[in-house]
């Protein structure tokens, strides 16, 4: 019975160190949500009131915690272990101006990116043979 109440410690001493790097990152993400607020509104030449700011933030975290748990299930439903652009552009199918901008910079980054480090897979030699006649047709 004492294993389990040692375990039971455990888990909580795990429960609290969770909770307290989720609060560490809740208050980073709120300070640089309202510092960047705070310097739109003044490039704007407009004040913003504090609490007004505080909501901004909060609403902004809760969004990217709910958009994390979205990534995360689109790649789980590919079959996938990690997130990749794909996950993040259908994630904005909502914002078609924010899906566009998503392909936009992730063509830019493939342009970018040299042909010989981009994944491939390696053939045999007896498929190498078979496709030396097969004309390759680039991605549109």
């Amino acid at each position: 019975m004492e294993v389990d109440e040692e375990r039971s410690d455990f888990e909580k001493e795990e429960d609290e160190e969770d909770d307290s790097v989720s609060e560490i990152l809740r208050d980073r993400f709120r300070l640089s949500a309202i510092s960047i607020a705070e310097a739109q509104a003044k490039r704007s030449g407009m004040e913003i009131s504090e609490p007004i700011v505080a909501c901004i933030a909060d609403l902004a975290f809760k969004y990217t915690g709910q958009l994390a748990k979205d990534l995360e299930l689109f790649a789980h439903h590919a079959g996938r272990k990690s997130v990749n652009m794909e996950d993040v552009i259908v994630s904005a199918h909502r914002n078609e101006h924010l899906a566009a901008s998503l392909r936009s910079f992730r063509d830019e980054l493939k342009a970018k990116e040299p042909q010989s480090e981009r994944k491939r897979k390696r053939l045999s030699r007896k498929d190498d043979k078979a496709t030396a006649s097969v004309v390759q047709i680039p991605e549109l």
